[in-house]
Parts: C-alpha cells; structure tokens; sequence
C-alpha cells in the first residue's frame, strides 16, 4: 500500500496493491497492522456502511460532533465519486480548508477521514457502491452537517445543477456561517 498525505492535516490517499491475472484482480481493502504502520494511525474500526446511489446524487456534508465523531475509512467498490473533505477542527493549520478526490471501483483508491471532517459526495457515475468504516458507532442525537452548496465553500459537485440530487435533510443543513455562529 503506498500513503500520502492530503493537503489536508492528518486525511490521507491511501492506494492499495492490486494484483491481476486473467482471473480478475485482488487487493487487501484493509490490513490493520499495515495501516497503523504507513499511518502513524492507532485506530479500531467498529462499523462498516455501504450506500448505493445513482448518477446526480450529493450526499453531504455529514459529521458527528463531541464523543461520538468518526474517524472514516472511505473507498467505492463500483461507479465513481468525487469525495469532498472539509477540516471542521478549531485547532488545525487547516482549519475549514476542503479537499477533494475521485475515487472509482477501477483505481481502488481510499481515503482517510479524521475525526472532525465533515464528509460527502457526488456521484459521478450510473451506479455507485460507496464503502466505509467508522471508528466510531452513529448516534443520531450527534448527527450535524454543512450545506452542501455553501456559498462560502464553493464546492464544485461536478454535477449540473439541474442533475443533482439532495435529500431534503441535506437541503435544510444550515450554511458554514450559520453553524459556527448558531
């Protein structure tokens, strides 16, 4: 597995060895031991969730707060995603600075989330198989977000507008400016 830091403080790209042969191919989605070791990262995941969604859809930008934040380990097993990060932490260098990825089922790409990002993403492609552990188990009452098209974040989803598609609780987030002063 090869890691590099995104330019985001302490979110990783993580590219997995990938083995072919006229089978198909294999990769090891997640080794513990190997990632502590290319990480610096002691972590135990203790959920894993999948979504399945189609071309157009945005699903973000979602994050836990206090005890019960997750640490995420993100991948795509079908289809392609632009994957977008925003450093949510008070006290990082890179404080409410977002980075964004494409992950796809052909590249095997993942990428690490740290407690404290606020995560989500558009769907790139027809069908998509978006993977992902959590080191922390989902509470409701901790669930919080960001507008997804927050004017002071200027994401560029990739999608035309008239393509997207958002949940109503998605709609509703409140925008940056309102979150942190409530």
């Amino acid at each position: 597995m090869t890691v590099k830091q995104s330019p985001l403080k302490d979110c990783f790209v993580i590219e997995p060895s990938v083995f072919e042969d006229e089978r198909g191919s294999f990769f090891e989605s997640f080794n513990q031991k190997d990632f502590e070791v290319n990480t610096g990262i002691d972590i135990e995941f203790v959920q894993d969730n999948q979504s399945i969604s189609q071309y157009g859809t945005i699903r973000g930008l979602h994050f836990q707060t206090g005890g019960f934040a997750q640490a995420k380990l993100i991948r795509v097993a079908k289809g392609k995603v632009l994957d977008v990060v925003v450093d949510m932490r008070p006290d990082s260098e890179t404080y409410l600075k977002q980075f964004s990825y494409v992950l796809t089922g052909e590249n095997n790409h993942q990428l690490y989330v740290p407690r404290g990002f606020a995560h989500g993403f558009a769907c790139l492609s027809d069908d998509v198989i978006f993977v992902y552990k959590c080191d922390n188990y989902y509470h409701k009452a901790s669930e919080s977000g960001i507008l997804f098209n927050d004017k002071t974040l200027d994401i560029d989803w990739q999608i035309p507008k008239k393509d997207q598609i958002v949940s109503e609780k998605d709609q509703n987030l409140p925008t940056l400016e309102t979150y942190l002063n409530p």
